[in-house]
């Protein structure tokens, strides 16, 4: 053996023995740089979500800046519903509905009008009887209360009461004649909401029809009769309150006045018309707000026992309106329970404030109407259903044959 074969059969000693390593791959070398990058659909969900944040908060911008229109235009709509059914009674007697509208409207100014003036001259004449008759007020109040009280009051003492009140009263006066620009430019801005409201008002009662097949008009087919049943369901309840309203402040008016002249209560029919229009129209609180002024007056003009028999016959009137008027009345217009309406005026309240206590039981009405129409009721069962008597038991001949008539359906 010649001794290139023997080194080539002779195995290499020291590191020349192992094999030789594989060699790393280069692409894992070359993307070992660039593997901490974010994936590219971060970016795009980052800025998703910027863009929905922004909008939303420029949509509750807009809104906060749109708030005084979208309330004229809530009331405007309440105020629609309401005439709506008289505007469709002369509608559907040939008259055309612009003009129709216009009637409703000039009927309901002069109601305004005629109760505005009406308080207007109870105000003046009580403050004129007032002014001239304020001494003789003043001793009999001092002895009554001396009579009822123990006391030992005189005219001297109301004298420098009366001096302080007109002090504060004439303080309080000066402050409003200096912010006099202030109560102007609120009135101003009233006075542009209230032609506001009109307007809205007159357009989506004269053009209801067109306006609702305008907005339905947007919708599929299978929408459209929602929205549509909807409206319809706003309108009745919406009107049927009101008429309902007007109604029971008929009939208040009418009971009021009858015991104010019984007593000899001046101003009866003024007063009367204060507690019907007050109580019904003006929610929760209308009633406390009604019966304070006939109560101040008899107080004034017939004494402490007048004023008395007239808070009596409140608390008892109201209690029979509460009891028998007002479930016949609204029993097909605003079937709803009391502790409902008390709470909707306060939501309502809370919301849009004086706004939305006037509309939140028409409109919670409309609601309890609608989830009425779409949502089944089923009847309680009060009475357990007796369980079904067991078969008799026989023999385990009988029982085989009648599971193999059954399998087969032979019973020979």
């Amino acid at each position: 053996m010649s001794a290139d074969d023997q080194d080539s059969t002779t195995p290499k000693s020291g590191a020349d023995s192992h094999p030789p390593e594989p060699e790393k791959p280069k692409a894992e070398a070359s993307t070992s740089g660039v593997s901490n990058a974010p994936p590219p659909w971060l970016l795009r969900a980052f800025l998703l979500a910027a863009a929905t944040v922004a909008a939303l908060i420029f949509g509750f911008w807009v809104l906060q800046r749109l708030q005084g229109l979208l309330t004229v235009l809530m009331v405007s709509l309440f105020l629609a519903f309401a005439i709506e059914p008289a505007v469709n009674w002369l509608a559907a007697r040939g008259v055309r509905r612009g003009i129709a509208t216009g009637v409703v409207f000039l009927g309901l100014l002069l109601i305004v009008v005629g109760f505005l003036w009406t308080l207007g001259a109870l105000l003046v004449n009580q403050v004129t009887t007032l002014v001239q008759n304020a001494p003789e007020y003043a001793d009999r109040i001092v002895d009554w209360v001396n009579n009822t009280f123990h006391t030992e009051l005189s005219g001297t003492d109301i004298q420098k009461y009366a001096t302080q009140w007109s002090d504060q009263i004439e303080g309080y006066l000066v402050g409003l004649a200096e912010n006099a620009w202030g109560i102007g430019t609120a009135a101003i801005g009233a006075l542009f909401q209230g032609l506001g409201v009109l307007l809205f008002t007159f357009y989506f009662a004269a053009d209801g029809p067109r306006f609702r097949n305008a907005m339905s008009s947007l919708l599929p087919p299978h929408r459209q009769r929602h929205v549509l049943r909807a409206w319809d369901i706003a309108v009745e309840k919406t009107g049927g309150y009101i008429y309902s309203r007007g109604l029971l402040a008929v009939c208040s008016t009418i009971a009021h006045y009858v015991m104010l002249r019984i007593l000899d209560v001046p101003s009866a029919f003024a007063l009367a018309l204060w507690v019907g229009v007050v109580s019904q129209f003006i929610p929760t609180v209308g009633t406390y707000l009604a019966g304070a002024l006939p109560v101040i007056v008899a107080m004034v003009n017939g004494g402490p026992g007048d004023a008395l028999w007239i808070l009596g016959f409140i608390v008892l009137y109201q209690q029979f309106e509460n009891y028998v008027l007002q479930p016949r009345i609204t029993a097909t217009t605003l079937d709803m329970h009391p502790a409902v309406a008390f709470g909707a005026v306060i939501a309502g309240a809370a919301l849009l404030g004086a706004t939305g206590a006037l509309l939140a039981i028409p409109v919670t009405a409309t609601v309890q109407a609608f989830a009425g129409a779409y949502i089944r009721r089923y009847e309680v069962e009060t009475e357990v259903e007796p369980t079904s008597p067991e078969p008799p038991k026989g023999n385990g001949r009988n029982r085989l044959r009648d599971l193999v008539v059954r399998l087969t359906g032979n019973q020979h």
